[in-house]
């Protein structure tokens, strides 16, 4: 299909019958696409019926992103459903620009307008750009369904052409996908970090939206990096400008609870004790196991592997607590007469420092019984280890 096409298509959507028919798909379910389908061309063009369909399956995939209720409302492509912010990590972000006092934001590479919308329900108002003309009708669209019209205005264009200089903020989210996959360079990001940076420097403020994978050495001397997670999982990490220059810090979702480093030196390498930390991933990414190493009175059971251990269980929102019951010596028999033993049926395998995969273990172990149990496939002071314990 052509741009011409798809446009088209997604036109069609916007009319009263388009509507009518994603309404009518609202709970449809996808097993039965087929005799949704058969039905409802008997009364409907049957470019339209398709068009609907893939609709309402995209509406479906954003749920988990966007809640079941805007979703419901709003328009996407299969790259915008991919690609597009998780809404509750885009409120956040804009609850940081509005806490900074920006009352506008120019937000490049916008594409189906998933930041524009949390920027402008924090009361900011938004020129969102994006140079695919179907992905910029999309996010016009989305702003018009969520009555958020008034203060998003799009455009479709070059970034790199656009003039920010009415605007408190840029906020820059470069694609990082290309047609083999992920891109981990970041000057192969479209358009490339350096220009972004360049992008962010003329305004106020910025937010630069990056790979959580980016190295520490990348992150300009002037901006403070930030890696944020959503229920455990890391999302992204963002470069903040104009606020205060090298700070790195840990943002865990739903809260926000956030820890920002102090510099501290690695912690030292000491035996397991009673209880395994296992830090969020943004914790990691950001170098700052030290920090939630000291607030714990533990240290590290290896110095290349990001598990803490201590004597004493203290809550903490930076880490996953287990109470350790063995440390064995890496040895599938053992492992297997022991979980034999222990009646353990439910096994939940974590591996860091370890080439064994979780479900070839579970092949080879078959775990059977009544029981519950965690055992981490890791190393011990260089050692490999097995470690069996069970959530504190």
């Amino acid at each position: 299909m052509n741009d011409l096409d798809a446009l088209g298509s997604f036109s069609a959507l916007r009319t009263g019958e388009g509507r009518a028919l994603l309404a009518e798909l609202r709970d449809y379910d996808p097993a039965q696409e087929l005799a949704v389908a058969t039905r409802l061309r008997r009364d409907h063009p049957a470019e339209l019926v398709s068009a609907a369909l893939g609709q309402a399956r995209l509406r479906q995939r954003a749920v988990p992103k966007f809640g079941a209720e805007d979703a419901g409302r709003m328009f996407f492509t299969p790259n915008g459903v991919e690609q597009a912010t998780r809404s509750s990590v885009a409120a956040y972000r804009a609850g940081r620009f509005a806490a900074l006092g920006v009352r506008s934001v120019a937000d490049l590479c916008s594409g189906i307008g998933g930041d524009a919308i949390a920027l402008a329900r924090a009361g900011i108002s938004v020129l969102a750009v994006d140079r695919d003309p179907l992905t910029a009708e999309v996010a016009r669209a989305n702003a018009e369904a969520l009555g958020l019209a008034d203060l998003i205005e799009v455009r479709c264009a070059d970034v790199t052409e656009t003039d920010t200089a009415a605007y408190d903020a840029v906020f820059v989210d470069p694609a990082r996908r290309g047609g083999r996959g992920r891109i981990f360079d970041p000057e192969a990001y479209s358009p490339p970090l350096s220009w972004a940076i360049g992008a962010a420097r003329t305004r106020p403020h910025a937010a630069l939206k990056i790979a959580p994978g980016i190295p520490h050495e990348a992150v300009p001397e002037e901006a403070g990096a930030e890696w944020i997670s959503d229920g455990g999982d890391v999302k992204e990490a963002v470069l903040w400008f104009g606020t205060t220059p090298g700070t790195i810090t840990a943002t865990l979702l739903p809260g926000p609870r956030s820890l920002t480093g102090r510099g501290l030196p690695d912690p030292a390498v000491r035996t397991v004790g009673r209880f395994l930390y296992e830090p969020d991933g943004a914790v990691i990414r950001a170098h700052l196991v030290a920090e939630v190493a000291e607030e714990l009175s533990g240290g590290l059971i290896d110095d290349t592997i990001a598990y803490i251990t201590a004597d004493e269980l203290r809550p903490t929102p930076y880490a996953t607590a287990y109470e350790i019951t063995d440390e064995l010596p890496f040895n599938l028999k053992k492992l297997k007469a022991l979980l034999r033993e222990r009646e353990v049926g439910v096994l939940t395998v974590k591996k860091r420092g370890s080439a064994v995969e979780p479900e070839e273990l579970r092949r080879k172990v078959k775990p059977q019984g009544r029981n519950a149990a965690t055992v981490f496939l890791t190393r011990v002071a260089g050692a490999p280890t097995m470690l069996i314990g069970r959530p504190a």
